[in-house]
C-alpha cells in the first residue's frame, strides 16, 4: 500500500478564520471562563473565537514573537492553552504545548532542551510552580493572565494594531507537543502542517455518519496534539463545540443536560468515570450518537454502559488506537449488539491509504495471542522528529520505514489488530495484563480503576480503586479471580493517589516504583 500524499497542510493560524467564514454563528460552549478573556463568558461563537485569536496573535507580535520562533505555552489549565497555540501559529511561530500538569522541574528541563524559546505562562504558574531559572532558560517570559516582575503581560498590550496572518511552508515544524511521559522525561514531538492535516482524515472518516448539526463535547488535555487537530476539524465542519476542563460526573451531567451533545470525545479513563452518567436522572447521555476515545484501548464494560445510556436509534462507539507520534492508526466501532464480554483487546483495522500496520515476530514464530509480536505502523500523520533527540527518533524505525509502537499484539485471520500490552509492562506468565484488567472490570462493576503491575519479584499485583472509595469486598474479589492467573492480594488506593499523565493514563512504571 502507498500512503496518500497530504495536500496543502492545515494552516493552524487561520483555521478559525475559515471556520467563522463558513459558520459565523456556530456556538462554542465552555464549562469555565477563559483566563485571557473572562469577559467573553461561557458561550462564544466561532466569529468571536477567530477575533480573539487575531487579537492575541497581534499582542504576541507586539511582544516581539516572530516567524520561526519557538513559543512554549505552559499555563494554568484552560481552553485558552489551545487558543494560544493558534495565536502563536498565526504569527508564523511554532507553538510548544506543555501540559499544565507538568511539575516546574520537568518544565524547566524541557525549556532547556528547546534552546531559549519564548515562554507564555501566567501569574499563578510563576508564583506557585515554576522555578526562577525559567527567566534564564527563556528568551522572554510573557504572561497570558496576570502580571509578574520581569515578564511582559499580554493584558497590557490590549488595543495593539492587528497584524496580518503569516503563512509558513507546511513542511516546516508547525506544532510541538510532548509525549505522555509514562516512561520518563517527556519527549518533544514535532509536527508539520501536513502531518496535522493527515491526522484529521481518519477522524473525518469516523464522523462521516454524524450530522454536522450534532454538538461535539470534548474533554481532552488542552495541550494534547489531538485537541489541536480535533478542534480545527470540528470547527471547520461547523459542529457546535462543548469544550470541557472539568470531568467531574455531576458537573458534566449538568452541562450535558443543558447542551445535549451528539458526540462525546475524551480519554478512556474519563469515559470510564462517566459510566455513572448512564443512570443519572437528568439523562445527560440520551442524545449521544457517537462516543469516541483518544488513541488508547477502552474497556468493554465502559462501552456497553455508555451505549446503553443513549436513547438514539443507532448509537456507536468509535474506538481508536494510536499514539502521539503517529496519530490514530487503527479503529473499530462498537454498537449495542456487542456484548459487555466483547474482546476489548481488538482495536480494529488500519485506515486504507492513510495508515499501515504489521506485527513482527520476536522469536521466529508467527505472532498469536500466546506469542505476541511487536506492533509497527506507517502513518501519513507520523511526527517529523523528537526535538533534540534525533538518534532516539531514528532508533524507533525498523527496515522499510516502519515505526515501532512499543506495543505487543497480534492480528487475526480477519486482519483485526489485537493490543495485549506495552512492551515495558509485559509480565511473564500473563498473556495480557490489559485483558486481565478488562475481565476484572467486567466482573466487578464497583471498580473504577485496576492496574496490574509486577512487584520486585515479578509477581503480578492488582492495584484497585472503587467507586466512592468503598472498601473492596474480598469475597467478591476471590470469586472474580478464581479462574485467572495467580495474583498477589489486591492493594486498594484512592484514585488521586495514583500517578497520572496529562491524558489521565496511570503511569505504571512510576506506580510500581512507588509501591516498591
Amino acid at each position: 500500500m502507498i500512503l496518500q500524499r497530504v495536500g496543502k497542510g492545515i494552516r493552524l493560524g487561520t483555521v478559525f478564520d475559515r471556520a467563522a467564514a463558513r459558520h459565523p454563528a456556530s456556538p462554542v460552549y465552555l464549562d469555565h471562563d477563559l483566563d485571557v478573556a473572562p469577559e467573553l463568558g461561557r458561550r462564544l461563537t466561532l466569529t468571536e473565537i477567530a477575533d480573539l485569536i487575531d487579537d492575541f496573535a497581534s499582542r504576541l507580535w507586539a511582544a516581539r514573537v516572530r516567524p520561526g520562533d519557538r513559543v512554549v505555552v505552559h499555563k494554568s489549565d484552560n481552553f485558552d492553552i489551545s487558543l494560544l497555540a493558534y495565536c502563536v501559529a498565526r504569527v508564523g511561530a511554532v507553538p510548544v504545548l506543555l501540559s499544565p500538569k507538568l511539575d516546574g522541574a520537568t518544565t524547566a528541563r524541557l525549556l532547556e532542551r528547546l534552546d531559549r524559546p519564548a515562554l507564555v505562562t501566567d501569574q499563578a504558574k510563576l508564583e506557585q510552580e515554576l522555578p526562577s531559572e525559567v527567566f534564564d532558560l527563556a528568551e522572554r517570559v510573557i504572561t497570558a493572565a496576570g502580571t509578574f516582575p520581569g515578564a511582559c503581560a499580554l493584558a497590557e498590550l490590549a488595543g495593539t494594531p492587528r497584524v496580518p496572518a503569516v503563512t509558513m511552508p507546511q513542511d516546516l515544524p508547525a506544532l510541538i507537543t510532548h509525549t505522555s511521559g509514562t516512561t520518563g522525561l517527556p519527549k518533544l514531538a514535532v509536527q508539520s502542517g501536513r502531518t496535522i492535516q493527515a491526522r484529521c482524515r481518519p477522524q473525518s472518516t469516523l464522523l462521516a455518519p454524524v450530522g454536522r448539526h450534532e454538538p461535539i463535547a470534548v474533554h481532552v488535555s488542552f495541550a494534547h496534539s489531538r485537541m489541536i487537530s480535533g478542534a480545527a476539524l470540528f470547527a471547520l465542519r461547523g459542529h457546535p463545540l462543548i469544550m470541557m476542563r472539568d470531568d467531574d460526573p455531576e458537573r458534566a451531567a449538568e452541562l450535558f443536560a443543558r447542551v445535549p451533545p451528539g458526540v462525546i470525545e475524551s480519554h478512556p479513563n474519563t469515559l470510564l468515570h462517566w459510566e455513572s452518567l448512564a443512570h443519572h436522572p437528568a439523562r445527560p447521555l440520551a442524545r449521544v450518537r457517537c462516543f469516541s476515545n483518544t488513541f488508547d484501548a477502552i474497556h468493554p464494560r465502559t462501552v456497553a454502559s455508555l451505549l446503553a445510556a443513549s436513547e438514539r436509534n443507532l448509537p456507536f462507539f468509535a474506538q481508536t488506537y494510536g499514539q502521539s507520534e503517529t496519530g490514530a492508526i487503527a479503529a473499530r466501532t462498537y454498537t449495542r449488539r456487542h456484548r459487555e464480554s466483547a474482546d476489548g483487546r481488538c482495536v480494529g483495522r488500519n485506515f486504507p491509504g492513510l495508515t499501515e500496520l504489521r506485527v513482527v515476530s520476536r522469536n521466529g514464530r508467527a505472532p498469536a495471542k500466546d506469542n505476541p509480536g511487536r506492533i509497527e505502523a506507517r502513518s501519513a500523520g507520523r511526527i517529523m522528529t523528537y526535538l533534540g533527540e534525533q538518534q532516539r527518533f531514528d532508533d524507533q524505525f525498523s527496515e522499510g520505514g516502519w515505526w515501532r509502537m512499543g506495543d505487543l499484539g497480534y492480528r487475526t485471520k480477519w486482519g483485526c489488530l489485537h493490543l495485549l500490552d506495552r512492551e515495558v509492562d509485559e509480565i511473564p506468565g500473563i498473556n495480557s495484563t490489559l485483558e486481565l484488567e478488562d475481565k476484572l472490570f467486567t466482573r466487578l462493576p464497583e471498580l473504577i480503576e485496576v492496574i496490574v503491575i509486577p512487584d520486585s519479584a515479578g509477581v503480578p499485583v492488582p492495584v484497585v480503586c472503587t467507586r466512592d472509595d468503598q472498601p473492596l469486598d474480598h469475597a467478591r474479589w476471590r470469586s472474580a479471580v478464581a479462574d485467572l492467573p495467580e495474583l498477589a492480594p489486591p492493594l486498594q488506593r484512592r484514585l488521586d493517589e495514583l500517578p497520572h499523565t496529562a491524558t489521565t493514563k496511570v503511569k505504571r512504571l512510576e506506580l510500581a516504583r512507588l509501591l516498591g
